[in-house]
């Protein structure tokens, strides 16, 4: 068999058996990359436990994965808990009929001028019936959705269990095996020693910059949105810290999608202070945190203009879900990154090319 067959009948089969190997690891694919993803984000806590340990990688990875439940699993878990318990008491609350959207918005079109009124009628919000109706059946339809989603919770909790044991597992071995893991991917790329060791800097320092960047916005405008609705005695502030927390990973807009329609629902029904206030708390402090944090913790690391930094994210919660909010500005920087080693990579094929011409016949 020349060499030629052979080298293309065994990149069939590695094609093969790869394409067969990740359609089996696919039911697992979100716990397989969060243990990535956590493995390069705490690998500066497995250095650290390393020389406490003395090099013991093992004793190392252990007290790492300790550190982690304690610091991300634990926190996470009881927050879900405590949300399921939010979202039973608003779906209670909605088909009881004591939160009804349909009287709150006849409230605010009655406090409205009367000149706003025609303005209204003119685009089709002005027949209060009909309106009332829609997001009476639109909180419903909402609150259903709720309670299928809490049933469906529960009836996963096995597949959930196991997921999360699955994480812990490789995220165990990752943080031991880590550099040597490492090592070996760098060494099947077939690039350049340099190109390898962009492309392995820019996917650590995306993922590093991206959680980090996102998850310490999200968790500080949500708990900060949240405190507000807490003070301003709104109910299911959890909820709702929740939902800003999770909106704030869409940038430029996120967070005010929650907090701007309560604070317009407080100014026209009488509520000032309220409302002025609410609109001052997240006009000067949720979303100049969101300013002033994202550029530094998000494009600043990963180089990536705002603009592809809010369309990637877009594009990969479209996609994935919440894993997207890494993937898609991870695809985005991987992306940019080797298209920016395009022109080299031609160059110096072009010139490996011409050397091999040059080269004098063997003897």
């Amino acid at each position: 068999m020349s060499p030629t067959v052979n080298f293309r009948s065994f990149l069939l089969l590695l094609i093969a058996v790869s394409i067969a190997f990740f359609s089996i690891l696919l039911p697992f694919y979100a716990a397989l990359f969060w243990g990535g993803v956590l493995a390069v984000l705490f690998s500066p806590l497995q250095r650290f436990m390393l020389r406490v340990t003395g090099q013991r990688s093992g004793l190392a990875a252990l007290l790492s994965l300790l550190c982690i439940i304690c610091i991300v699993i634990l926190p996470m878990l009881f927050i879900a808990g405590s949300l399921a318990n939010e979202v039973a008491s608003l779906y209670s609350r909605i088909n009881s009929g004591q939160l009804n959207l349909g009287r709150h918005y006849a409230q605010i079109i009655s406090a409205l001028p009367v000149s706003v009124h025609g303005w209204l009628d003119s685009y089709g919000f002005g027949n209060l019936l009909d309106i009332r109706e829609k997001l009476s059946a639109g909180a419903l339809e909402v609150s259903q959705w709720l309670a299928r989603q809490a049933v469906n919770i529960g009836q996963n909790t096995f597949q959930f269990v196991i997921g999360l044991g699955v994480m812990l597992y490789l995220l165990f071995f990752l943080l031991r095996d880590g550099p040597e893991l490492a090592a070996r991917i760098k060494h099947v790329i077939p690039l350049e020693d340099n190109y390898r060791h962009d492309l392995l800097l820019k996917f650590a320092t995306v993922v590093r910059a991206t959680v980090k960047g996102n998850i310490v916005i999200a968790a500080a405008q949500g708990l900060l949105g949240g405190l507000m609705f807490a003070f301003l005695g709104i109910q299911g502030p959890l909820f709702w810290g929740v939902v800003m927390g999770v909106l704030s990973l869409l940038p430029a807009v996120g967070a005010s999608l929650i907090w701007a329609p309560v604070a317009i629902y407080f100014l026209v029904t009488g509520d000032l202070w309220q409302g002025v206030l609410l609109i001052l708390f997240g006009l000067l402090v949720i979303g100049l945190l969101d300013n002033l944090l994202r550029p530094i913790l998000v494009g600043k690391d990963t180089k990536l203009p705002d603009y592809v930094v809010l369309v990637s994210t877009l594009g990969g919660l479209s996609a994935f879900g919440l894993n997207g909010f890494v993937i898609g500005p991870l695809f985005a920087a991987l992306f940019i990154t080797c298209w920016d080693m395009f022109p080299d990579v031609v160059a110096l094929y072009h010139e490996g090319r011409e050397n091999s011409h040059q080269a004098p016949p063997p003897p």
